[in-house]
């Protein structure tokens, strides 16, 4: 069992390449995915650019400086929607106090004349003019105690939101006057603060993940819809966004998580090992009684109640153990034991046929090359078929549809099991729904057989008519399983998951043409952008966090700047396994 669930990751990490060199033009078109893709993959050269759209957005609209829209922003998890609606609700003062934004919109001039000396609140000690700093809250103490506060609050991870030194003063200090201070005496603290600023975008913002890609290649992926959703990152690996594991729909994450857990620990195993044998009170090996009468005895030599545990001497009857006696009703552990033994049986149904599908997706993911000579053989021949895109097609309908096939057992294991909806269903409910689930997995099961058998025919060996009879065949199927699996999809939606008062279980839809990868953000900005900064007293690239370097170098820790290979224009579009791409065209 342990074996076939760590090999699954493997096949099911990207399903895209294994296609290459099987479209022609036409079939080409058909499977590319839609431009203007709305999830974005973020690489440290376009992190500012990411970030700074929405700083803009929030900019424009209430004419702020940066580092205040920044604030706001962190303060709202980077959603500038949630952030507009608390504007609209509770208006502007009361937005910006919850933040902690201070902004003084009418000073007196001769209020920003320092004076000669100050005394500092937090020192005691009087400090001249020049040398105290004044934060937008009104607070002013020295440049030494200011420094020492930042470098404190540096250090223990909260640079993104570093309050006022003042007591109960919930205001958020200048990010400039931060980094002024700080890069005087440690430039590296000065650095690691910019790099949390511009890492908030991913850290704090729920429409920003990091791409789970092991080593890390230094990706993050930004949505713009639903956070229950697969994608893919530009470095190939398809994951489902919101729980960061492999693309598994239509499990939902908690099924999927309990699933892998099972797996990993087959913890059946262990449950009917637990529950079909006793450990030996002398040497802890676990035995099984294979007769009738209560005393057992272990291989070390030691005899013990079967009914207790307890050890025990050797003389006995068939109903009892002279001088031991110990009440327990045998009754209660029958039926413990009649109970494992059937969830064993039900687990290893499920699992068996979720590691059959997976295995056929293996072995099935070795046609490319096979397919590849029937095409070549196919086209030299004096025949008048020339398109051949039915093949790829099919082939890529045969994956997607044997992976959701695969995913589709373990969801069946948990949608109709006790674990989760116990208290959900009745039996009779129970009983409908299964069978109805049941009736369209095994219509989607003998299709996809069907499709297999025809894909693995030797048709560069036969007639055109029967190539002819082939292809009808391989576009009929093929438009056959795409349809079972909408209605799979549909039917796990509105029928099963729908209805139930747990609302904790998602899935990420149903697309016909596979998981979507995302489009790369733009890493540069137009003169437009930058004189919009200008006149709303934004920093310019010259004012943004660098501290030793640039902005864009620091986007990313050291940890995640894992060298990401180009991949030219190429576009993978279909569902399969990574380890198939012919890394020889990239």
């Amino acid at each position: 069992m342990e074996d076939c669930f760590s090999s699954d990751e493997d096949y099911f990490d990207s399903d895209r390449d294994l296609l290459d060199g099987l479209e022609n033009e036409e079939s080409a078109e058909e499977w590319v995915p839609p431009k203007g893709s709305s999830t974005k993959v973020i690489t440290k050269e376009s992190l500012l650019v990411a970030q700074r759209e929405d700083l803009r957005r929030v900019m424009d609209l209430l004419s702020l400086r940066e580092h205040h829209a920044r604030t706001l922003l962190i303060h709202y998890r980077w959603d500038v929607e949630k952030l507009f609606a608390v504007l609209v609700e509770k208006g502007k003062a009361s937005l910006f106090m919850e933040a902690g934004v201070s902004i003084v919109e009418h000073q007196d001039p001769d209020s920003l004349l320092p004076p000669s000396t100050v005394m500092c609140d937090i020192c005691l000690e009087e400090i001249p003019g020049s040398e105290v700093t004044k934060m937008g809250c009104g607070h002013c103490f020295c440049n030494n105690c200011w420094t020492e506060h930042f470098v404190v609050k540096i250090n223990d991870g909260q640079s993104k939101r570093i309050k006022c030194m003042a007591h109960k003063c919930n205001a958020i200090c200048d990010e400039a006057v931060v980094r002024n201070l700080v890069s005087k005496k440690h430039p590296n603290l000065a650095e690691k603060f910019d790099r949390f600023l511009l890492e908030s975008y991913i850290e704090d913002n729920k429409r920003v993940k990091w791409c789970p890609s092991t080593p890390h290649c230094g990706n993050a992926i930004r949505i713009e819809d639903d956070e229950f959703c697969e994608v893919e990152c530009s470095c190939g690996l398809q994951f489902c966004f919101s729980c960061l594991s492999e693309a598994h729909s239509p499990c939902s994450c908690l099924m999927w998580e309990l699933w892998v857990k099972k797996c990993r620990d087959e913890s059946e195993t262990v449950n009917w090992i637990t529950v079909h044998t006793k450990p030996c009170p002398k040497c802890h090996k676990p035995v099984e009684k294979n007769g009738g009468c209560n005393l057992v005895s272990c291989i070390c030599g030691q005899s013990f109640c079967w009914l207790c545990g307890g050890a025990t001497g050797r003389d006995h009857t068939w109903s009892s153990i002279a001088g031991h006696s110990c009440g327990r009703y045998k009754g209660d552990r029958e039926k413990k034991s009649e109970r494992a033994k059937r969830d064993l049986y039900r687990y290893m149904h499920y699992h068996n046929r979720y590691k059959a599908h997976t295995d056929s997706f293996k072995l099935e993911s070795k046609l490319k090359e096979s397919i590849q000579e029937k095409v070549s053989i196919s086209e030299e021949r004096d025949s008048q078929i020339r398109d051949f895109g039915w093949v790829t097609n099919g082939l890529y309908r045969l994956f997607r549809s044997r992976r959701v096939l695969s995913y589709s057992y373990p969801f069946a294991f948990y949608m109709f099991g006790d674990e989760l909806f116990k208290d959900e269903m009745t039996k009779e409910e129970r009983e409908l729904k299964q069978h109805l689930f049941e009736d369209q997995q095994q219509q989607l099961e003998g299709n996809v057989e069907k499709l297999s058998k025809f894909l693995e025919a030797p048709f560069e060996q036969y007639s055109e008519d029967k190539v002819m009879e082939i292809r009808m065949q391989v576009i009929n199927i093929s438009t056959i399983t795409d349809n079972l699996c909408q209605k799979m999809y549909e039917c796990i939606e509105n029928d099963l998951l729908g209805p139930l008062q747990l609302g904790i279980h998602n899935i990420a839809p149903y697309h016909s043409k596979g998981i979507e990868r995302a489009s790369e953000l733009p890493a540069s900005w137009g003169n437009k952008d930058n004189t919009s900064d200008k006149a709303h007293g934004g920093t310019t690239d010259s004012d943004q966090p660098s501290g030793s370097g640039s902005s864009y170098e620091i986007g990313f820790p050291p940890h995640k700047r894992a060298k990401k290979e180009e991949q030219g224009d190429r576009f993978f579009d279909l569902n399969l396994p990574a380890e198939f791409v012919d890394r020889s065209d990239i």
